[in-house]
């Protein structure tokens, strides 16, 4: 990582420590945490009244995103689900909500202010089947092919190294897994200077890839099935948009036979059998109970 790229990452991990300290320091006055986004395109006002409701305080107020990703992922009773960019934990237990008991949530973020936020939200919100890694979107700690959906909430456009991300979601996604992000995207039209005159990275806007770029991001780690739909403007060719793709399931050998699943190259490694006995189980755990040796 160069200079630039690393000095963008300390400047957006330092914004968004500052956040969450905002948000801690908010929860133990008399009023309550305050929203630390208030712009209308951003924040907690783009989940519904239900949905804030139901979740501590501090997971409304730490919201930062461009949409509801949880809306559009689609999310079904069992699955596992991987937010990039957790934050204060709104999504991740959101998703733990719609996946219930026999699906697990993970989060993974690289600001420890937001992991602690996090896990204290997910204490007071009573949820069990979640967990939040420490991490960089572009190091994903999780082992390959465990992952059911990967959702996101206008984290992407702010990675120094994209390309990196998109590999990392693949990798981490079961073969037939998909993915359903909103993050914001600039119209074809936008050179990346125009995109910095309309806002700075840390705001979500000037490392922001166009739609075609995201798409072509995307085909290159692999996905098939691109969607890209602008839900709403964030500035002056600047979208808010619904990403959506899939990874390609297991491909049909000739004479029709698949071929085996494979977990970090290890062939028949992590497949549902060996959860069989204990579907709780993460997929750590079951690889250790079958002695199976792949690489996390």
């Amino acid at each position: 990582m160069n200079e630039q790229s690393t000095d963008l990452r300390e400047t957006v991990r330092r914004r968004y420590a500052s956040a969450a300290v905002k948000v801690t320091e908010g929860g133990s006055g008399c009023c309550g945490p305050q929203p630390v986004e208030v712009d209308d395109n951003f924040g907690s006002a783009l989940y519904a009244a239900d949905e804030r409701d139901a979740l501590p305080a501090e997971a409304v107020a730490a919201s930062l995103g461009c949409g509801n990703p949880t809306a559009v992922a689609e999310l079904r009773e069992g699955e596992r689900v991987l937010d990039l960019g957790s934050g204060g934990g709104i999504d991740v237990l959101l998703s733990a909500r719609r996946v219930g008991p026999t699906g697990k949530a993970y989060g993974v973020d690289m600001t420890d202010e937001m992991l602690a936020l996090a896990l204290a939200n997910a204490e007071k919100a009573g949820a069990t089947n979640v967990e939040f890694l420490k991490g960089t979107i572009e190091s994903i700690p999780l082992p390959a092919n465990t992952i059911d959906v990967v959702i996101s909430n206008c984290v992407i456009n702010l990675s120094v190294d994209k390309p990196a991300v998109f590999a990392e979601t693949f990798r981490v996604l079961k073969p037939g897994g998909r993915m359903g992000v909103s993050d914001v995207v600039a119209d074809d039209t936008l050179t990346p200077g125009q995109r910095a005159e309309r806002g700075d990275y840390v705001g979500c806007i000037a490392g922001a890839l166009s739609f075609a770029e995201y798409r072509q991001g995307l085909e290159a780690a692999g996905f098939t099935e691109v969607e890209i739909t602008p839900t709403h403007p964030v500035a002056d060719g600047m979208h808010s948009a619904i990403v959506r793709a899939v990874k390609p399931a297991t491909r049909t050998e000739a004479g029709g036979s698949s071929t085996a699943t494979e977990c970090c190259g290890v062939s028949a490694c992590c497949t549902p059998d060996e959860q069989a006995a204990d579907p709780t189980a993460t997929v750590t755990e079951a690889k250790a109970a079958s002695g199976c040796g792949c690489r996390s």
